[in-house]
């Protein structure tokens, strides 16, 4: 009998971490799914600045600070021509553009499209409501006579 009792109560343990098991698995999935839309549709971009090949700075908001190595071209002139060097440095920028055909424009729906969710929304919206008058149609008539009462001559009796 204690067997049996401790059983149940294992049961039911294991029943109960099952139920909060798949209630935290619903949560983290729509979660997931949260941030999967999310991620999918933001767009951003990252700015860097390279000094030769190696990365000084980068940036997800402005612009990215540089070395102070960079140099600036002068112009030549027939006067006094000069030679200008390639800088060292470079920027890069990395941009990432978020989906934006996410919301689906119900003038593009098809003819059985636009049937089957024209029947669907009026059968769902009748679906709920009531009737406007209470119709009892068996007031006219008596209830039948009872000889004898069944469940007390069998001693049936609902608890």
């Amino acid at each position: 009998m204690v067997k049996g009792m401790l059983n149940r109560e294992r049961n039911s343990l294991i029943l109960i971490s099952l139920l909060l098991m798949k209630a935290l698995f619903y949560k983290i999935m729509s979660v997931t799914m949260a941030m999967v839309v999310l991620v999918t549709t933001m767009s951003f971009s990252i700015d860097m600045h390279y000094c030769g090949e190696t990365l000084v700075d980068f940036s997800f908001v402005e612009q990215v600070k540089t070395c102070g190595m960079e140099k600036n071209r002068t112009a030549s002139n027939c006067k006094a021509p000069t030679l200008s060097k390639e800088s060292c440095c470079s920027d890069k920028q990395f941009v990432q553009q978020g989906q934006d055909n996410l919301k689906i424009s119900f003038d593009s729906l098809s003819f059985e499209q636009q049937t089957f969710l024209t029947a669907f929304t009026y059968s769902y919206i009748n679906l709920f409501e009531g009737t406007e008058t209470k119709e009892v149609p068996f007031i006219a008539y008596p209830p039948p006579f009872i000889e004898r009462d069944v469940q007390v001559l069998h001693q049936t009796f609902l608890i």
